[in-house]
């Protein structure tokens, strides 16, 4: 595909990285020449030093046919005027970051529709979404639902008490005799594994496991975890992310914000009017010990600022918190992160930039997700009739080492993938993979 991101900022330079490893043709353009000297130096990408919605940058590179224009930049009103203007000069697809709530109503999207705008993503919103799914599922550290929730993928972390440890997955198999659930991949120090019946589970591996709803309870036992209603909740930080949390939660928990600009807790006041909002320094320890940060069945920071964010969750954890989440926008503080104990890090470039990443795969391709602090994805595919994945058993296809089959629905029905698993034609099917394996994972389903 030939793709333009217009931005080079953290969502349009995190997306052009991972776009670049796909063998497509990227051009990315910025009015601040700066951030695109060092993109230029490491990437595979053309740049462009302008503006994105400069008519004569755009009539110039869109002479040529383009599959997608992507308008990333931090200004809203920038990011949709390009990508109307993308459109009338000839891009197939437009996608247009944006900030507005109300951009994303039935109505409104019909409108931009119209105007030459095909999707728009909130990058907040979506990291908001995610962090209410973790909410939901308290005992793990990342979580997604496929197939309208039929399937799900967890990330535990092992710890000491965990009865995996030191086992096989051939162990595990014999001993538990589960069809419900699956390890798909383990992150191990900074390596992903795709793990095969030898691989022994170990203290401190994330584990990716994919599985049924009615086999929660038993993978949830089996790794050693609990899975507790998050009933008292505490938010750091009145971002977009932590307003948008509270908005949902305050409806059924006891929420507390806290954020250090009074203007900004005077209008999420008037927002939040089931929240209880109070103006302090998030850094100061005893304000967090007199609100009761111990008695919080979760601790959910998403200041501006990462080393706050991770901090105050150390400080969460240490004080009996059972459930901590950050947000990490250094990308260099994500394995720090991750090593020290909190027990979920969001990002919301790497969200966005997931979402975005969807438009540019295979069009069998339904839902795809980028795993923080990895380079792995997992990606759903609809199986078209006569696809290569259809042709025997899993174990007898020349699969990919480097990518896994989880498990998938069929006519509605979820099952677990085995390597005596045959897809058939019109399944929905949950891939794990690593970049190596993406070119060759691709060609089985098409």
């Amino acid at each position: 595909m030939r793709i333009i991101i217009a931005g080079a900022g953290e969502v349009g330079t995190h997306l052009a990285k991972m776009l670049s490893n796909e063998n497509h043709d990227i051009i990315l353009i910025d009015p601040e020449e700066n951030r695109l000297k060092p993109i230029e130096s490491s990437l595979d990408v053309l740049t462009y030093h302008g503006s994105g919605t400069s008519i004569k940058i755009l009539q110039d590179i869109l002479q040529k046919k383009t599959d997608l224009f992507i308008a990333v930049t931090h200004s809203e009103d920038t990011n949709i005027t390009a990508s109307m203007l993308a459109k009338r000069f000839g891009a197939i697809k437009t996608i247009a970051r944006i900030d507005n709530l109300d951009f994303l109503e039935p109505s409104t999207l019909d409108f931009f529709k119209a105007a030459g705008i095909d999707s728009l993503i909130y990058p907040e919103l979506i990291a908001a979404r995610e962090v209410l799914g973790l909410l939901q599922e308290t005992g793990t550290t990342e979580y997604m639902e496929f197939s309208g929730g039929k399937l799900s993928m967890f990330v535990q972390k092992l710890d000491e008490n965990a009865p995996i440890l030191n086992k096989s997955l051939e162990e595990i198999s014999i001993s538990n005799k589960t069809d419900k659930y699956r390890a798909v991949a383990i992150k191990r120090n900074d390596k992903t594994i795709i793990p095969r019946g030898k691989e022994q589970f170990q203290v401190g591996d994330l584990v990716f496991v994919i599985s049924t709803h009615e086999g929660i309870d038993e993978m949830m036992k089996s790794s050693g975890k609990v899975s507790h209603e998050a009933k008292n909740i505490m938010i750091l930080g009145g971002s977009r992310i932590g307003k948008h949390v509270a908005l949902y939660m305050q409806k059924n928990c006891e929420v507390k914000l806290i954020d250090s600009d009074p203007e900004k807790c005077e209008s999420l006041a008037e927002i939040l009017d089931n929240t209880l909002i109070i103006n302090g320094d998030c850094r100061n320890v005893d304000l967090l010990e007199q609100e009761g940060i111990s008695k919080m069945d979760a601790f959910i920071a998403v200041t501006g600022n990462s080393e706050t964010n991770i901090l105050s969750c150390l400080l969460a954890k240490k004080m009996g918190v059972k459930k901590t989440i950050a947000e990490v926008e250094n990308m260099e503080y994500i394995h720090l992160a991750e090593n020290s104990g909190i027990d979920t890090i969001i990002n919301k470039k790497i969200s966005a930039a997931s979402r975005i990443f969807r438009h540019t795969t295979n069009l069998n391709v339904t839902q795809v997700k980028y795993m923080a602090g990895t380079e792995a994805e997992v990606l759903e595919f609809n199986v078209p009739v006569n696809a290569k994945i259809t042709k025997g058993t899993l174990r007898s296809l020349d699969f990919p080492k480097d990518a896994i089959v989880g498990g998938g629905t069929r006519d509605g029905i979820p099952f677990i993938a085995t390597g005596d698993t045959i897809i058939r034609a019109n399944d929905k099917v949950v891939v794990f993979t690593l970049p190596t394996a993406y070119d060759r994972l691709t060609k089985f389903f098409i």
